[in-house]
């Protein structure tokens, strides 16, 4: 069904429209991606009448979502619905006032000019503290004044609330927004503003997709972490496809944050700094050189979260997880605890819960005592509740110290102090971007301070780690260059590319051997929770992706349930 299908059109009929078409004996609602005046054949049967007056997508963004399509190894037809609103819409747009000059300069004001004029532009990594909105105006003011239209993506509703409420000082009735609460009829509406060229739309991923009439300028904020890309099939990347996006329609692209990712960087874009740290300082506290004690908090930890409390300010104490860390280190070497028999990373329990094997003292200096690495929200919540009493809750609770994880960063407002109460389990996790998304949250959390009395606080056993000296430094682009060659040398994106094929009920009999035939470097299958999983690497996997859609396109016609992750996170 990719290739579509030919109809005879009236005159009104344009690119991008939405259409009911005759298909086998049904009409089915259908898009317009070609059109021609000679036809491969004449007998055509005619389209019907247009489902929506604004047409779902011009030629640069059909151009952009056919290459997700392909990149993704999703239907055609599906990343096409990302285009469309959740209603049918039918009123014309109309055109927002003129906006007011911004008076204020600001480092990408000079760029949203220049795009904004028709001058091509590389993209740009604007590197900026967490939290820090003062580069909205200047990203948006020249373009808006121009006629022209602006786009901005967040990971979060709480962060596009909170981008909104700057831009609606600036552009008062210009600001489009879109979260995850918007109603289905309120996010029709602002599918329906963004056709008028001169607005700022703002919203989470799933705007990134959306037809922008008149767009100059796509600014991602943040475009590295975990929330900018899908986690179901299709696993689309904001980042990549506003990149694509942008180079086939010629608009701007900003990346905003403390840490771009690796892949921006190693993109070769223009760099530009707000200002000379991306982050405020953060305290190393090397636990190695602490009293050896009990507990989650060190001493330096203890006596800033006492001086905090007792002068009433706020605390945040960060846990890289919710519940209960799921592996432990040894007490007096910090050697990472594994199963002999299965590698598996278990707890403090004798035996290994996988696999039931003996699990013994440390491997590595034979102390018998263990530590869990990188504790959960419950078991910090617990130790600081002995010590502190009532006023230490979960958050987002309005507490004085408040415990939470990655996911509370985005609601949280600015705190005296914040304590990482164990980076050692960001860093050294499973996963090969462990130490980028290490640098990324801390860097993140460090964001949450604000005040010459406020303070930072990062807990390790491993203070020469190249994650710690990037946080000391307030600057990622050492450690993200350095990290580029690591990957470079293992073969891992972005020197590399991955894609995950996960198969799930009935498993074709031949699946392994198609796979192996595409051409990539096939990894497994491993087969776990009744699923089984390949890794496919490359330098190039386009014409891996290119032969496995009609081999997904079989399996899931044959009932198996296909899901393909494409530049996975996690392998």
């Amino acid at each position: 069904m990719d290739e579509g299908f030919w109809y005879s059109a009236t005159e009104d009929t344009g690119l991008g429209s939405m259409v009911r078409v005759p298909l086998g004996g049904r009409r089915v609602r259908g898009y317009v991606v070609e059109l021609s005046d000679r036809p491969p054949r004449s007998n055509l049967r005619s389209l019907g009448p247009k489902v929506m007056n604004p047409p779902v997508f011009d030629r640069g963004l059909l151009d952009a979502l056919i290459w997700a399509a392909y990149r993704y190894v999703a239907p055609v037809a599906v990343l096409l619905d990302r285009a469309t609103p959740p209603n049918l819409a039918n009123r014309l747009p109309t055109p927002p006032p003129q906006p007011k000059p911004i008076a204020a300069e600001h480092a990408l004001t000079e760029y949203s000019a220049a795009v904004a004029s028709g001058r091509r532009r590389p993209p740009v990594a604007f590197i900026a503290r967490s939290g820090d909105a003062g580069w909205v105006a200047g990203a948006a003011g020249p373009a808006l004044e121009a006629g022209c239209s602006v786009l901005i993506v967040a990971a979060t509703g709480a962060e596009v609330e909170g981008l909104a409420t700057i831009a609606r000082r600036h552009f008062a009735d210009q600001a489009v927004v879109v979260t995850p609460e918007t109603s289905a009829a309120e996010t029709t509406t602002a599918w329906i503003r963004s056709q008028a060229s001169g607005h700022l739309l703002i919203g989470t991923p799933r705007v990134a997709a959306w037809p922008i009439a008149g767009l100059a300028v796509a600014v991602a904020v943040e475009e590295g972490r975990r929330a900018m890309k899908e986690r179901q099939t299709p696993t689309i990347s904001v980042r990549d496809f506003l990149r694509t996006r942008s180079s086939l329609s010629a608009s701007g692209l900003v990346f905003v944050g403390p840490t771009p990712s690796l892949e921006t960087i190693a993109s070769g874009p223009t760099v530009i700094r707000s200002r000379p740290r991306a982050w405020p300082p953060v305290e190393i506290v090397d636990r190695n050189r602490e009293p050896d004690m009990p507990g989650l908090l060190g001493v330096t930890a203890q006596a800033a979260i006492r001086a905090v409390t007792g002068r009433a300010g706020r605390v945040f104490v960060f846990a890289h997880r919710r519940g209960y860390a799921p592996a432990a280190r040894c007490q007096r070497c910090r050697t990472l605890r594994r199963c002999p028999n299965c590698g598996a990373r278990p707890e403090t329990a004798p035996n290994c819960p996988r696999c039931d094997a003996v699990l013994g003292p440390c491997a590595s200096c034979g102390h018998t005592t263990f530590i869990p690495l990188g504790a959960g929200v419950g078991r910090v919540l617990e130790e600081l509740g002995r010590r502190y009493g009532p006023i230490a809750a979960a958050a987002p609770a309005a507490a004085q110290i408040q415990v939470g994880s990655e996911a509370d960063l985005a609601e949280l407002g600015f705190v005296d102090l914040t304590v990482a109460v164990d980076a050692d389990g960001l860093v050294f996790g499973t996963n090969y971007r462990s130490a980028e998304e290490a640098l990324r949250i801390l860097a993140r959390l460090a964001g949450r301070v604000a005040g010459r009395s406020s303070r930072a606080l990062v807990q390790t056993s491993m203070p020469d780690h190249p994650v710690m000296r990037a946080l000391m430094a307030g600057d990622p682009l050492p450690f993200a260059h350095d990290e580029i060659e690591t990957r470079r040398r293992l073969q891992f994106p972005p020197a590399s590319q991955l894609l995950v094929v996960e198969l799930r009920g009935p498993i074709p009999l031949e699946a392994d051997r198609h796979l192996q035939a595409l051409g990539s470097t096939v990894m497994g299958p491993a087969i776990r929770q009744g699923k089984h999983r390949w890794l496919l690497q490359g330098t190039d996997l386009g014409p891996t992706r290119k032969g496995l859609r009609p081999l997904v396109q079989r399996w899931r016609d044959g009932g198996t349930t296909v899901r393909i992750d494409s530049d996975p996170l996690d392998l």
